[in-house]
């Protein structure tokens, strides 16, 4: 018995090693398999890159993410420093012991320490853990991505010659992160919040951290800026204009539609001003709503803040911190324009 299962064992290692070189498909393999696909559709995909739109798509993508990118790397770069390297003792000193003073001292900050969408949030966690006051803790993480300098500099460059849009900008997030800061701390409840303690990056310190974070943040919001971009590009090419421009007509459907944009696309914010300049069918004070609502309230900050502070707080804070920023986002629109 022993004899035949030696006698087959050879065999029975051989089958799966030659079936699992069969099934699996290496990076030398795909590749060769899309340079065969493109020599074969060589003809269709020269006349679909010289259409007209096609050329107009290309032009409109490449320009927002040339751009955008400097401020991209820039921006996670000096995240990274922020959160791998400041100690968050600094903020337990810093902060006010009345919550109330705290929640305004905390969203300025934000400016002060910026962080990018994806680092505010275990940051955030972080400070609730260390004894911060879970309102200012929530008005750092919506203003720390939204005013901070990096942010503000791309969108002056975004918007040039239209200072005012940097200002209105730097107003409308503050006073979002500030009032939303004030409403937990008028109507939250610590049932809502159950903090769960995740390994993160962003809550590590030193080099390790500093190159961790960097990498992570580099390729998540890299690849929702790709995203934004072409979103972008796809909607001023294919979509009417005269669609957009029945939207942009309605000052309340235009602004509403913006800001579902901007949760939809979930940009990073160093990258967003590009994007919202390019809408250019678009208001002043439309565009604002993207820019304010887009660092507070997107896809991956809900699934992060469900993952971090549980689903009964985040099925409650989005939606508010959305109505929240529309609101803020009109009335600071009207007396700046």
């Amino acid at each position: 018995m022993i004899e035949t299962e030696k006698a087959r064992s050879p065999e029975a290692e051989e089958l799966p090693q030659k079936r699992g070189g069969w099934a699996r498909l290496g990076s030398v393999e795909a590749l060769a398999a899309a340079v065969v696909l493109v020599l074969i559709g060589r003809g269709w995909l020269i006349g679909l890159f010289s259409a007209p739109r096609t050329l107009t798509l290309i032009t409109i993508f490449v320009s927002i993410m040339v751009q955008a990118l400097p401020f991209l790397v820039l921006g996670t770069i000096l995240s990274a420093s922020i959160t791998a390297f400041v100690p968050t003792r600094f903020f337990e000193r810093a902060l006010p012991r009345n919550a109330a003073a705290a929640v305004p001292v905390a969203g300025l900050a934000g400016m002060v320490l910026p962080a990018c969408e994806c680092g505010s949030v275990p940051v955030a966690s972080a400070l609730m853990r260390r004894g911060v006051a879970p309102a200012a803790a929530f008005a750092f993480l919506l203003a720390s991505p939204a005013i901070n300098p990096i942010v503000l500099i791309s969108t002056a460059v975004a918007f040039p010659g239209q200072p005012s849009m940097v200002a209105a900008r730097f107003v409308a997030s503050l006073g979002t992160a500030v009032v939303m800061g004030w409403l937990w701390l008028r109507l939250g409840q610590p049932a809502w919040l159950r903090p769960v303690r995740l390994p993160d990056s962003h809550v590590e310190h030193g080099w390790g951290a500093f190159w961790t974070s960097c990498r992570h943040d580099l390729v998540q919001a890299g690849g929702f800026l790709v995203i934004g971009a072409l979103a972008a590009a796809i909607l001023n090419v294919t979509v009417p204009p005269a669609w957009l421009e029945t939207i942009a007509a309605n000052p309340v459907f235009s602004v509403i539609a913006l800001a579902l944009l901007a949760v939809l696309l979930s940009i990073c914010s160093e990258a967003d001003a590009f994007v919202a300049a390019s809408l250019t069918q678009f208001s002043l004070t439309a565009r604002l709503a993207f820019l304010v609502v887009g660092p507070m309230v997107d896809l991956k900050l809900f699934a992060m803040q469900v993952g971090s502070f549980g689903p009964k707080f985040a099925v409650r804070f989005a939606p508010a911190t959305l109505a929240m920023g529309i609101l803020v986002a009109v009335v600071v629109g009207w007396v700046f324009w």
